[in-house]
């Protein structure tokens, strides 16, 4: 089955597909009418209609912005040898999705770093044309927003905790000094719950200090980018924890006890025998021995107790393909990629000779991160 797609595909610079979310309108929209009026101080001269319009063409090149931003973290991990599916623009900027973590903590802080650096490079640009173009003027209005927004992009993706990339940028410093990148995501992440908070009360509280009301706009968008950032934190404190218990994921140790039977065995008959050896899976084989198929135990139990003296073994098992056979020694993250690559409920363990282990029960799996 196809992956739904993201929105709609601008392109694909240095081969990365760029997709824009059906979200990003809601943000053009903000941006249009909270820019407005900015733009009808500096161009009183133009009509309402055309400063609404010059609002939105800021609202777009400001947004390229963004996926300049987000090319910098791409094409940097893409030098690293790090797949990237895609980057997609939505409602609170944008996300590069790299399919692979950097396996150094120097690669992941130059990945994340190269985003914020790609901003502030912009503002840097921006800010230089802005000193000899004529402020008055309708690029000249566009250059000045766009060299102070990248600048505040820049700042802002520089804090340090997650899900922003001075998150990633803390995490890859803890990692380096504690030589787990798992101290180093729970560290990030809690940094980024306090800033989510502090956001939020930094709205309400340093107006008040001035003897001011708060801004309801001001306040209410800072409460957006404060969920961001406090459901991004918390997902990779999620992540952290299920990271926390890959070791304990070993096929061997989660295996069960395989019983070979033949496909026309009554399936009751191969029950009782399972029984009475204590195996906890069964396992189909041909007359020489090797194995076809493993016997799926959902349709077991979908099966009455009257029907299984009449069904066979080979009714209710799921043909062994090659993506079904793993290796008895696999644990931790490859064994999850290899059970994530071709999902089902049941997988052959196999020894390097070839000869079986027993069976890995998905549901065995999963029961290891009860919990998280």
């Amino acid at each position: 089955m196809s992956t739904p797609s993201p929105g709609l595909r601008m392109g694909r610079p240095f081969g990365i597909p760029v997709y824009v979310s059906p979200t990003w309108l809601i943000v053009a929209a903000f941006i249009t009418i909270s820019f407005k009026p900015q733009v009808g101080d500096r161009l009183p001269e133009f009509s309402e209609l055309a400063q609404y319009g010059i609002a939105l063409m800021f609202a777009v090149l400001l947004y390229v912005s963004v996926l300049l931003h987000e090319l910098a973290h791409c094409v940097v991990a893409k030098a690293y040898g790090l797949p990237v599916k895609r980057i997609t623009l939505y409602l609170l900027g944008g996300v590069s999705e790299i399919e692979k973590e950097p396996d150094t903590p120097g690669k992941e802080f130059l990945v994340s770093f190269a985003g914020p650096m790609a901003s502030l490079g912009l503002a840097g640009v921006f800010f230089l044309a802005d000193r000899v173009m004529d402020g008055n003027s309708v690029a000249g209005v566009l250059v000045f927003m766009l060299w102070f927004s990248n600048l505040i992009v820049g700042i802002f993706n520089l804090l340090p905790g997650l899900p922003l990339d001075g998150g990633r940028m803390l995490r890859a410093g803890v990692w380096k000094a504690t030589s787990s990148p798992n101290s180093g995501t729970v560290a990030a992440a809690w940094v980024g719950r306090v800033l989510a908070v502090a956001l939020v009360l930094s709205q309400l509280i340093l107006p008040l200090m001035a003897g001011q009301e708060p801004d309801f706009t001001t306040v209410l968008w800072s409460m957006v980018l404060a969920s961001f950032i406090w459901i991004g934190a918390s997902q990779s404190l999620r992540v952290a924890k299920v990271r926390s218990r890959l070791p304990q994921v070993r096929a061997r140790t989660l295996a069960r006890r395989a019983l070979p039977v033949t496909a026309e065995v009554p399936l009751a008959e191969a029950l009782r025998r399972a029984r009475e050896t204590g195996a906890g899976a069964i396992v189909v084989v041909d007359h020489e021995g090797r194995p076809t198929a493993i016997v799926n135990e959902a349709a077991v139990n979908a099966t009455p107790e009257q029907r299984r003296p009449w069904v066979t073994a080979g009714a209710v098992a799921r043909s062994l393909e090659p993506a079904l056979v793993l290796g008895a020694d696999l644990e931790g993250e490859p064994l999850i990629d290899a059970m994530r690559g071709n999902p089902a409920g049941e997988y052959l363990l196999v020894e390097r000779g070839g000869e079986i282990y027993g069976v890995l029960v998905t549901a065995d799996v999963n029961k290891v991160f009860t919990g998280v």
